[in-house]
């Protein structure tokens, strides 16, 4: 059972188009997050500020599939 669950998870994920979607889905959230995290931050709130700081939780690996994203775009167009 776990087998075929791994296989089908691959196989989906190695789908360009889906790998593709799930790259500007990354980059999106991202994007939204890191809006919030201003907003949050330039409050007087202190549950807003809290809410900063939580952020980076979602935050900090979001940044890092970026940058794997943009290393492996780059490197395509290289190629």
């Amino acid at each position: 059972m776990i087998s075929t669950v791994t296989t089908s998870t691959v196989s989906i994920l190695t789908t360009p188009a889906i790998a593709g979607s799930l790259a500007v889905i990354s980059v999106l959230l991202l994007f939204a997050l890191l809006l919030q995290k201003e907003v949050a931050t330039a409050s007087e709130d202190s549950r807003l500020r809290k809410l900063s700081r939580f952020l980076n939780f979602s935050i900090v690996p979001l940044v890092l599939a970026f940058i794997l994203i943009v290393i492996y775009k780059v490197s395509a167009v290289l190629n």
